[in-house]
Parts: structure tokens; sequence; C-alpha cells
């Protein structure tokens, strides 16, 4: 019984200790001069991403300039914390690409990941289409499993009641 507080609290420290890391000290096993980040990090290609810098930490105070080679060049103003980039259409489904963010001549780099890992030519039509009305409150459901269940709480039901009603007999007798 007394693992569970311990456990609580050990859990409890770790994160409060994961809180006081720094937004942007470490981006994939990698130390980052200041904060940023891709969001989200894996996009279709033609998709938009996010494209963010955290100026609170002081650490970048300058314009930053954001490269890749899946858009163009953004520059984020000084006076701002994000900006928006288009990736480009024909990204390679399924590969990874380098982010880099360069403020006050310090770099810093993310990867971007490009969704998917079906491509089709240009000009050609794809095989299926999105498949939809499928969801529900039903679907993934077995009746089997669904009978198995009611059979259970209803056991566990008719369980509890003969039990209360023995008891209740034995007291009045």
């Amino acid at each position: 019984m007394r693992a569970i507080p311990v456990a609580s609290a050990a859990l409890l420290g770790v994160a409060a200790l994961s809180s006081c890391v720094p937004a942007g000290a470490a981006v994939g096993g990698r130390t980052t001069p200041f904060g940023f980040s891709v969001r989200p990090s894996t996009v279709a290609a033609g998709g938009e991403v996010t494209l963010r810098v955290d100026r609170e930490d002081g650490a970048c105070r300058g314009r930053v300039r954001v490269t890749s080679p899946v858009f163009d060049t953004v520059v984020i103003p000084r006076n701002h914390v994000s900006a928006q980039a288009k990736v480009d259409r024909d990204a390679r489904p399924g590969a990874v690409y380098q982010v880099s963010f360069t403020c006050d001549g310090r770099t810093g780099t993310t990867d971007l990941t490009i969704a998917g890992g079906h491509s089709h030519r240009p000009g050609t039509v794809p095989s299926k289409g999105v498949h939809a009305g499928e969801g529900g409150s039903v679907a993934g459901f077995d009746v089997k499993e669904i009978g198995l269940g009611v059979a259970l709480v209803a056991g566990a039901v008719g369980v509890a009641y003969h039990r209360s009603r023995r008891r209740s007999g034995e007291e009045g007798a």
C-alpha cells in the first residue's frame, strides 16, 4: 500500500522537473540556442505549417530567418513570434526534411516529416478517394462482445441481489 503514494510523489517530481527545462533547450535530442517549433511536425505535401519562436526567455531578440528545402525562406519579424509557410506540393511523401531557424547569428534545426508514403505521378488520378461514412457509436463493436458484456453485468447484478436477499433472510430468522 505504501508504494502507491511513493510512486505518485515520484511522478509528480519528474513532471515538476521536466517543466523547468527551457522550451527550446532540446529538440530531438539536440541542444538548441533558443526555443522554436514547427507545427504540425508532420504535414501533407502542399499543406501549411506554423513556424514559431520563443521570445520570452530573451535568447532570440532579432528577426528569425527560417529555411528548408520544402518551402520558401520565411522571415519572422523581431516583434512577432510566428509565421506561416506553405510546403511545396512536390515534397516527397514519407521524407523528413530539416528546418533551420537562425536568430541573432545562432542557428537551431528541427525536422519536418511529409505525411503519406504513397505518391502518385502528376496528371494521374489516385486509385481511391477518401473513405468516409463508417463512423458512429457502433463502429468497431462485435455483437458477441456486447452480448458477453451484458451477460456479465446481468450476472453480477443477479449475484448481488441474491446475496442481499439471503442476508436479510438470515437476520430475520
